[in-house]
């Protein structure tokens, strides 16, 4: 192998491994393992990972994002957030996570992301029933939709990622 092919495989594997990681932080990262492989396909000629393949792995990343959003949902529907209570957990997720970041790093990313969701939504749930015990419970319900939908979407991811290694080193 010359330098240039190692590189290039070099870096194909990182972005796999970044499209793993990604999803922890809230990010497609099944699509970026999708595309990752349709462009060593494309690079390589579609000699080691074919047609057949990448349908596969499109089948499985729309399969992930779609499961991880119905997931998320059934978490908190099943708990009785409403839906500006969600949408108050995203926004509040996204801004504590951009507060935290630059303090705590990757670490900040995540625990930004469910504290700041936590506090906006057991706020606007609060002011709109003025009870607490139910709307802890909504909130600790869309923080479990949440997490179980990045277990389920980072597990598909991982099988993404052994099918697309097997199909090149095989």
């Amino acid at each position: 192998m010359s330098p240039w092919e190692i590189g290039g495989l070099s870096l194909f594997i990182l972005v796999l491994l970044f499209g793993t990681f990604s999803i922890l932080f809230g990010f497609p990262g099944t699509v970026i393992i999708f595309i990752d492989a349709v462009l060593y396909g494309a690079v390589t000629g579609f000699e080691r990972v074919g047609f057949k393949i990448l349908i596969a792995l499109l089948t499985l990343s729309a399969l992930a994002e779609v499961t991880d959003f119905a997931v998320g949902m059934a978490g908190a529907v099943k708990f009785g957030a409403s839906r500006k209570g969600v949408w108050a957990f995203l926004a509040g997720g996204l801004i504590g996570a951009l507060l935290l970041t630059p303090f705590l790093l990757g670490l900040g990313l995540i625990a930004g992301t469910f504290i700041g969701g936590f506090t906006a939504m057991l706020t606007l749930e609060l002011l709109a029933r003025r009870r607490l015990k139910p709307t802890l419970r909504e909130t600790l319900g869309t923080i479990l939709g949440r997490s179980a939908g990045v277990c389920v979407k980072g597990f598909i991811a991982l099988i993404m990622v052994i099918i697309t290694l097997t199909s090149i080193y095989s």
